[in-house]
């Protein structure tokens, strides 16, 4: 059958995706001109600029698709666990292993906030974070596993450590060191805070 329009644009954007992303987390995203790019995908110039305006708004889009897979990992961690205690420890885990693959410590922890800007990736990293840690906490408590606390406060301070954690594994020279530290340190802390249980 012939393709249509709209498979002949899925085509395109998902042979700039995977280019951009490839040579993103090999070089770094200022390393990589857009004519790498658009030749790496066997694209024109002007594909490039149709779908994502220019090489930013493809970066953009790649951190998102690298969000969007690590934020069904982490999900999936959470259904796998037998209760909401272990799947905290069991997510944190998932996310901090992540946060060694080189694509995400290239693209997502180390380009993207001077990318995009500290804003722009603090609010992308809540989109995908915040609803999880919020339904977490909200479930924990539910269950009596944790004193009641202003949940989105408690969140958005936990999200603040994980990131922080994340960067620091993406800056270290060890990072599988750092993150069994990091893994460690945040571990005990929100065993601490299912501890503080109203019971």
């Amino acid at each position: 059958m012939p393709r249509t329009q709209q498979d002949r644009s899925n085509s395109t954007k998902t042979a700039l995706m995977t280019a951009a992303r490839e040579l993103f987390a090999e070089r770094g995203y200022q390393a990589v001109p857009a004519d790498e790019i658009v030749r790496a995908a066997g694209v024109t110039r002007g594909a490039l600029y149709h779908h994502y305006s220019d090489k930013q708004g493809l970066f953009r889009a790649v951190v998102e698709e690298l969000e969007r897979e690590i934020t069904a990992e982490v999900e999936e961690a959470l259904r796998a666990a037998p209760d909401v205690a272990s799947g905290m420890i069991s997510a944190t885990g998932v996310f901090l292993q992540a946060c060694l693959r080189q694509e995400v410590r290239q693209i997502s922890l180390s380009d993207a906030p001077a990318v995009l800007g500290w804003a722009a990736w603090r609010e992308i990293e809540a989109e995908y974070g915040l609803g999880l840690l919020i339904g977490m906490i909200e479930q924990a408590i539910e269950e009596g596993m944790m004193a009641p606390r202003p949940v989105r406060t408690l969140a958005q301070l936990s999200l603040s450590a994980v990131m922080e954690a994340a960067r620091m594994i993406a800056d270290a020279e060890e990072p599988e060191r750092v993150s069994a530290e990091v893994q460690q340190v945040l571990g005990d802390w929100f065993a601490s805070l299912l501890r503080n249980s109203p019971g």
